[in-house]
């Protein structure tokens, strides 16, 4: 039987760029669904699209205060949110740029035993949406 991770739990080291980490993570693992469950640490500078579209690119440090979203077959979507040292908060859509400072300490909750995530374009919206497709159980004998 094929040994399989469901907890994936990983430290960033400084220079790291967060979301290559999990597309590295998505790659090695071969995850086809997964959920980010905790995440902690800080961030040189950070890169993130507003829900306008904008980009905003922002000079830290920042201490992380959310990063949640999903991984999966189809890619990720996955949302950040940083406050500066007087606690002004920023969020969006986690982009490439997004620099550890000290660390970044992330919990992965790998569903893939039981789940695909795909990505499919949505009509009514024009964005590549989840889409979440069951995996049959295997019987095992």
């Amino acid at each position: 039987m094929k040994s399989f991770q469901k907890i994936i739990a990983v430290r960033l080291a400084p220079k790291d760029d967060l979301r290559q980490a999990l597309e590295n993570i998505m790659r090695e693992k071969n995850l086809l669904a997964a959920a980010i469950v905790s995440a902690v640490g800080s961030l040189a500078c950070a890169e993130l699209r507003m829900g306008s579209g904008e980009v905003k690119n922002l000079d830290g440090p920042f201490e992380i205060v959310s990063l949640s979203g999903t991984l999966g077959k189809g890619g990720m979507h996955v949302h950040l949110a940083v406050a500066d040292g007087h606690g002004s908060t920023y969020g969006g859509h986690l982009l490439n740029g997004c620099e550890v400072s000290t660390t970044v300490e992330i919990v992965i909750h790998n569903l893939s035993d039981s789940y695909i995530f795909e990505r499919v374009v949505d009509p009514l919206t024009g964005f590549k949406e989840l889409v979440v497709r069951a995996i049959e159980p295997s019987i095992v004998v």
